[in-house]
Order: C-alpha cells, then sequence, then structure tokens
C-alpha cells in the first residue's frame, strides 16, 4: 500500500465519527422532517403515508404569513439591534490594555452561567405592571401609571437582545483584535478624517465578524420560541411557537414538519451569504 493511500485511509477514519454522528443526528432527521411534510395527519396524531402538497400551501395562509413575517422582522431587530450595541462594546474591549479584555470578555460570557430560562423568567419580573422598570419609571415621575411591557413584542425584542448579544460581541471582539490598526495611521496620513477612515479602511475589514456575530443572533432569534412563550405570551407568536404547537398541541406533525422546513431554508440564507463572503475574502 502507497503512503498517500495510507493518508487517505487515516485521514477516512479521523472522520468517520464526526461524519457518522452529522448523519445520524443531523441528516437523517431532516430527511425524516422532509419526508413527513409530504404526507398527511393521521385521524388521532402522527403521519399517514399519503402523498400530499397541501402542507406547503397552508404556509400561504395570512395567519401562518403573519407568523412567519413577524418571526424574520423580530429576528432581524434583534439583529441589527445587537450589531449597534455589540460593535462598539467590542472594539472598546479590543482596544483596552490585555490585562483588562479578559476581564471584559469574562463580564460579557457570564449571562452564559445562568440557565436562559431563568435569564428570560427574569426579564418576566423587570418588566411586570409592578416590576422594577415601571417601579423606576414612576419614582422618577417619567410616567404617571404603569406602562403595559409585558407579552409584547417588545419584551420579546429585549429578551432576544439581551439573550444573544454575547454572539454577537465575540465574533466582532475577534475580528477587530486581529485587525492592523496601523492601517487607520496610514490613511490619516493620507487626509481621512476619522470617519472616512471607518467606513473606508476599519469597517470592510472587520465585515467578516459582523456578518459572523449577524448570522449567530438571526438564526437562534428566527426560530425562537422561548422567549416569545414567556415575555410574548399569546400575543407574540413567533414560528418557533407554531412548530411547537403543531407538534406537541396540535399533533400535526406534517404541517409541524412543512414549517420547519420552511425555517430551515430561512436560515440557510444568510449561512450562505456568510460563505459567499468568506470565499470573497479568500480570493482578494
Amino acid at each position: 500500500m502507497s503512503v498517500k493511500n495510507r493518508q487517505r485511509i487515516n485521514l477516512l477514519l479521523l472522520l468517520s465519527p464526526a461524519t457518522a454522528w452529522l448523519i445520524i443526528f443531523f441528516v437523517l432527521p431532516l430527511l425524516i422532517i422532509l419526508a413527513y411534510s409530504f404526507l398527511e395527519r393521521g385521524t388521532y396524531g402522527g403521519v399517514t403515508a399519503v402523498f400530499t402538497i397541501s402542507n406547503y400551501q397552508r404556509l400561504f395562509n395570512e395567519i401562518f404569513l403573519g407568523v412567519i413575517g413577524r418571526s424574520i422582522w423580530l429576528a432581524f431587530l434583534t439583529t441589527v439591534a445587537c450589531l449597534l450595541v455589540g460593535y462598539p462594546l467590542a472594539f472598546f474591549i479590543a482596544t483596552r490594555p490585555p490585562r483588562w479584555r479578559n476581564a471584559l470578555l469574562l463580564l460579557v460570557i457570564i449571562p452564559f452561567w445562568t440557565n436562559f430560562l431563568v435569564r428570560t423568567y427574569a426579564w418576566m419580573i423587570l418588566l411586570q405592571t409592578q416590576g422594577v422598570v415601571n417601579t423606576a419609571l414612576q419614582i422618577l415621575q417619567v410616567i404617571s401609571e404603569p406602562l403595559n411591557l409585558l407579552f409584547t413584542p417588545f419584551a420579546v425584542a429585549i429578551g432576544l437582545i439581551y439573550g444573544y448579544l454575547p454572539f454577537m460581541v465575540l465574533p466582532l471582539y475577534s475580528s477587530i483584535e486581529r485587525f492592523n490598526f496601523s492601517l487607520v495611521e496610514a490613511a490619516q496620513d493620507l487626509g481621512a478624517n476619522d470617519i472616512r477612515t471607518f467606513w473606508r479602511v476599519f469597517l470592510p475589514l472587520t465585515t467578516k465578524g459582523i456578518v459572523a456575530g449577524s448570522i449567530l443572533v438571526f438564526v437562534p432569534s428566527v426560530g425562537a420560541f422561548i422567549t416569545p412563550d414567556i415575555l410574548g405570551g399569546a400575543k407574540t407568536i413567533m414560528v418557533g411557537n407554531l412548530i411547537q404547537n403543531q407538534f406537541l398541541k396540535a399533533r400535526d406533525w406534517p404541517f409541524g414538519s412543512a414549517l420547519s422546513v420552511l425555517l430551515t431554508l430561512i436560515v440557510l440564507i444568510p449561512v450562505l451569504i456568510y460563505f459567499r463572503i468568506s470565499d470573497e475574502t479568500v480570493d482578494s
């Protein structure tokens, strides 16, 4: 056996556990969901082996389109808000002395030490009628009566932004930390002001971190179901809640599968954009 063939066999052996894991726990479930989406619902739940495309036709119902549109809109707002907050924060951390960076990064990571469900319930306490936010605003005489903050799209957006902000900060920090700041000095020496230097030099070279952070925020936000379920109540249902209800309450597995396939396609779009930008960065 040649050395090259032996290397190929060793590489296949090394990759086989990861490949088997992906096939069993990722590809196979997706194929099952895809197959279920073309079947009919059974009389008492489950599926019946009858081919149909009615599950996808139901997606164009006004109610379901509203839920899907709301999910994409809230995920988009969450991503934009996390970017607006996370970019200056990541820049601040990356430009601190090395002895301060780890401490500041630790503060960003600390929320992960607490269960996401517990953190979401904490926002429920903060935003309720007699919660901390309303009480503070009344003490400061900003409002005369408590605001209706809980069980609104605003509460869901706040919960999503809080929950996924670290996913934006960490990729941005990694991208900014590797940035060569001598390029900024060169641009300024050539007559560029701070704003022009940021838009023409700094921002383009940190685009990869922006796109990576945006994907890490958008993907879980668009499919979130814990945050809208707790902070949005029945008034702000997102597609994740709709899928959960179809599988666990309505027991309409085929339609729930069709929704899952649609959500997968929605998630794939930003991922493909990221790969496209990554390829262009490598080529350039």
